[in-house]
């Protein structure tokens, strides 16, 4: 017992300092998003959805981003955007970026930032991967890029 108990000590301590960093929590999804930028979460969501295809791929992503930071019924940041559950791919926040689609997401995401959209994009909120297709009514189709289709959800009278 007293062998593990110096182990257990440590092992607290650095909990304590895990989640003591910059308000972090180390059981939750704010641990990844109150460390980030708006920026990097921006690129993130461009990188891991547009398949880092293009930049036009990853301006539309991100114009999807910033339509919804742009409505009432989403969050009111970048970060919490990307970070909501079951929205952009798994791990987005958490997974590392390995390639050099990470500088062109990076550029793209301060393009995006200073407000350039993609304006095939519109008023779009939603997209999925390119090819599929769903029996909805209510889903408007209004661009394909970077490996995705970008659609209105709209109201069918």
């Amino acid at each position: 017992m007293t062998r593990l108990a110096p182990l257990a000590l440590r092992f607290l301590a650095l909990v304590i300092m895990a989640t003591s960093l910059g308000g972090c929590s180390l059981f939750g999804m704010n641990f990844a998003f109150n460390r980030m930028s708006e920026k990097e979460c921006m690129m993130r969501a461009m990188y891991f959805e547009s398949n880092r295809s293009s930049s036009e791929g990853m301006l539309a992503v991100g114009t999807v981003v910033m339509n919804r930071l742009g409505d009432p019924r989403y969050p009111k940041s970048v970060c919490e955007v990307v970070g909501q559950k079951n929205q952009f791919a798994q791990g987005v926040l958490t997974k590392p970026m390995t390639d050099s689609g990470a500088i062109l997401a990076s550029q793209v995401a301060d393009q995006v930032l200073r407000g350039q959209r993609h304006p095939g994009v519109q008023n779009a909120q939603h997209f999925h991967t390119a090819g599929l297709r769903f029996p909805y009514n209510n889903m408007f189709y209004v661009l394909e890029a970077g490996g995705n289709e970008f659609y209105e959800k709209r109201t069918v009278r």
